[in-house]
């Protein structure tokens, strides 16, 4: 196992392409680090520059105590698998996990013994004398991890290797990776652009944007504290709903957050957590509340409601999200941005709810949300950096 490093990373690609700006990320020894960020984020190639398989233009990357930029592929001691599973349709299970073995002239029993153990620890032995075209997604993409298990890597680098499995199968793989990861301990980088996965597996997350890194920390702390628009956004699904918003002095020392022609009080103790809100007095601001944030049931006006008409239910079974208006604008994440470009704007904002399996409402059908207060989040709209 081994400490991974990337102090100031760069890589532009001949096109003038920048697709990795100033990376700087220290994976602990052991760690499960999950890379996440939409197509174009730079995670994939921050991966194939550790690997060895793309050269960074700037900075270095480190193994351990040793800087790597100039080691070949082979000589990192790292052990990749792939989204595709690349496995040699000509060989047996067993002669794909133990190939790399054989490269490195390992004795025959030495590799038979490796395989074993592997095959045991992925419940695939049955299928060591099978060809990948017998096995269903699932077993080869178990085959593709026995084949980097058995070289006990410093550590395993995985590039969206369940992106082809179905949802059912995914859910499975996900809890398996990380039970697998518990067993071995082995540094494991982890990309993918899937954010659920991302706060199931990782013991940190760090969320990639634009090449750069927006965010890194322990997936319930990027939930709950995000550090900015993006992150707010990105991590969580449904996402978070984001509505334009003016803070304003209630006139004894408290704040209220004003929603279109309601207001919403930010508690005490949120308001002595986030002191630099006062600065922001009658300034516009971008509010955000998680959807389950929110329930159903209080008194309007009180200061802890919206009221909102019900535009769409979806009866989910374990919940129920409803989708609703509410009297303000409503405020877009640039990925948001591209898909409602020929949208209109309009006075209203849709919001989220999660809400608990059997609720009955109806669309067109006008409620009063209570919002949790406490879980009030607030954002410069310039700098899309959350306010504290």
């Amino acid at each position: 196992m081994a400490s991974i490093g990337f102090n100031g990373v760069t890589k532009a690609f001949d096109d003038g392409t920048v697709a990795v700006r100033d990376l700087d990320l220290e994976i602990r020894d052991g760690e499960f680090m999950v890379l996440v960020g939409p197509s174009g984020s730079g995670k994939s190639t921050a991966l194939r520059m550790l690997a060895g398989l793309e050269v960074n233009t700037d900075g270095h990357i480190t193994i351990g105590d040793r800087v790597v930029d100039d080691l070949d592929p082979k000589d990192r001691d790292l052990a990749m698998v792939f989204q595709s599973y690349a496995l040699y349709p000509h060989m047996t299970v067993a002669e794909n996990m133990g190939f790399a073995l054989k490269m490195q002239k390992a004795p025959r029993e030495e590799i038979a013994r490796r395989v074993q153990a592997a095959a045991e620890k992925l419940g695939i032995e049955a299928l060591l004398e099978r060809r990948p075209r017998q096995l269903s997604g699932g077993q080869r993409q178990r085959v593709a991890l026995g084949r980097a298990i058995v070289r006990d890597p410093a550590a395993f680098l995985m590039d969206e290797p369940l992106s082809n499995l179905d949802a059912k199968l995914r859910v499975e793989m996900r809890a398996y990776l990380a039970g697998l990861h518990h067993e071995l301990g082995t540094t494991t980088v982890y990309v993918t652009h899937d954010q659920t996965e991302a706060m199931t597996m990782g013991d940190r997350v760090a969320v990639m944007r634009d090449g750069r890194l927006a965010q890194c920390g322990a997936p319930q702390t990027l939930y709950d504290e995000p550090a900015d628009l993006f992150v707010a956004g990105f991590m969580g699904s449904p996402a978070m709903n984001l509505l334009e918003a003016r803070p304003a002095p209630a006139g004894d020392g408290s704040f209220d957050v004003v929603v279109g022609r309601q207001r919403l009080r930010v508690p005490d103790a949120l308001l002595a957590a986030r002191p630099g809100l006062r600065a922001y007095a009658d300034r516009p601001v971008v509010l955000g509340l998680r959807p389950e944030a929110m329930a159903l049931g209080g008194t309007a006006g009180d200061g802890a409601t919206l009221d909102v008409t019900v535009a769409l239910v979806e009866a989910l079974g374990s919940d129920v999200l409803v989708h609703a208006d509410v009297d303000a604008h409503m405020v877009l994440t640039a990925d948001q941005e591209e898909l409602a470009a020929d949208v209109p704007l309009t006075a209203t904002a849709r919001m989220t709810l999660r809400l608990p399996p059997g609720t009955r409402v109806r669309p067109g059908e006008r409620l009063s949300a209570v919002v949790q207060t406490e879980r009030l989040h607030l954002f410069d709209p310039e700098t899309e950096r959350a306010i504290r």
